[in-house]
């Protein structure tokens, strides 16, 4: 099996096993027992550190417990695959950044905080003139519309609701549905914590899944999605910590 298929393998079944967690449908999600009986641990560990934020979805959004073996496993990726501080690469440095805000929170310990670089403001403002590339980044930089976290990304994604709304609409009528609903994914996020929206999320987030939606790492965004759009517009979120 070549390095990409096992990535890509053990991306999936991650995914998965965050998926079960949230729902009900599996138990909670043990990093280091993933880890521990995949077959290739550094893939295992590129897994963890792509999904990111989304490995912590269970504890923020279903209160399950966060083991301290696997806030080990979680700061280990890191050292497997160090935090970017590439320019060229600012969503994955918003990505990085983000995990190690969480980590920091749900571990109480702060060293991987401190340690990845802090990515600069301007790379998501709201663009006045070129909304379908902001959209291409906020789609990107999908699993910081979480609990948890308040930053520049979620400033600008309060300043462009509606062309987070035409992004979705874009994508839709493009077939990328995958991004579609990582697009939906923050309307979600957006209307729980009170905002108006041009666009009805629970509309398009079924439309795509029905339409297009495959795949774990999809499902997730959607279960994500979901959670928020279940909940009461405006609701108070939970304490958030600040990158």
């Amino acid at each position: 099996m070549s390095s990409h298929s096992a990535f890509a393998e053990a991306a999936d079944a991650l995914a998965v096993s965050v998926l079960g967690a949230l729902s009900g449908t599996g138990g909670a999600v043990q990093l280091a027992r993933y880890v521990d009986d995949a077959p290739d641990t550094l893939a295992a560990l590129a897994a963890v550190r792509v999904l990111g934020a989304d490995v912590f979805s269970p504890h923020l959004l279903k209160d399950a417990p966060f083991q301290a073996q696997d806030a080990a496993v979680v700061a280990k990726a890191f050292d497997a695959f160090p935090a970017s501080d590439a320019p060229d690469e600012p969503a994955v440095a918003h990505r990085d950044h983000a995990t190690a805000v969480l980590l920091a929170r749900l571990s109480g310990d702060d060293t991987l905080r401190t340690a990845v670089p802090v990515p600069p403001d301007d790379v998501v403002l709201v663009p006045s003139d070129d909304w379908s590339g902001w959209c291409v980044r906020m789609a990107q930089l999908a699993p910081l519309a979480t609990l948890g976290l308040d930053g520049p990304v979620h400033r600008a994604a309060h300043d462009g609701v509606l062309s987070l709304s035409r992004g979705v609409s874009r994508s839709i009528l493009r077939r990328d549905f995958p991004t579609a609903l990582r697009l939906v994914r923050w309307l979600a996020w957006l209307r729980y914590e009170g905002a108006e929206l041009p666009l009805d999320p629970d509309v398009a987030a079924e439309h795509a899944w029905l339409v297009g939606g495959a795949g774990p790492r999809t499902a997730l965004d959607l279960a994500i999605a979901r959670h928020f759009l279940e909940q009461r517009p405006g609701t108070p979120p939970k304490e958030t910590a600040r990158p």
